[in-house]
């Protein structure tokens, strides 16, 4: 019997070669309400995150670059020593090691998009004590 596809850092890859953010598994990290999607794959991983409004994205640092898109809502956005109000379309880039973080600005969600490489065990171990949230299917 063949057990799930791993990549070279041990990480299960996804199965889904076509798919819809809300046929997809979540997880709540924290008691504000910030979801998340991920889809790993051989050599990254692909993470859709859901501020609410006013929420902070606390300052950190991974070892692992990340580059984010933002696709709804308005962030103050803090990279390494810059800062600057970003709205969707916007993005940034989060070399290892560098500090990042920001604030949900205003009435509305911020959503977006992240992908790290590369697709280690790191990213899984900070979600692994984050809550199950069940997709919500298309309906």
């Amino acid at each position: 019997m063949n057990g799930p596809h791993v990549n070279e850092h041990g990480v299960e890859m996804t199965s889904r070669r076509i798919f819809a953010w809300d046929e997809l598994d979540g997880v709540r990290w924290d008691d504000e309400g910030v979801e998340g999607q991920i889809i790993t794959g051989e050599h990254m991983h692909l993470i859709r995150a859901v501020y609410p409004p006013g929420a902070v994205y606390e300052i950190h640092s991974h070892p692992h670059e990340q580059f984010s898109l933002l696709l709804e809502g308005q962030l103050r956005l803090t990279v390494g020593n810059e800062t600057r109000d970003i709205g969707p379309g916007d993005g940034w880039y989060a070399p290892g090691g560098v500090p990042h973080g920001g604030l949900v600005l205003g009435g509305y969600p911020a959503v977006f998009i992240d992908v790290y490489s590369p697709a280690t065990t790191w990213i899984m171990g900070e979600l692994a004590s984050a809550r199950p949230v069940p997709a919500v299917g298309r309906g």
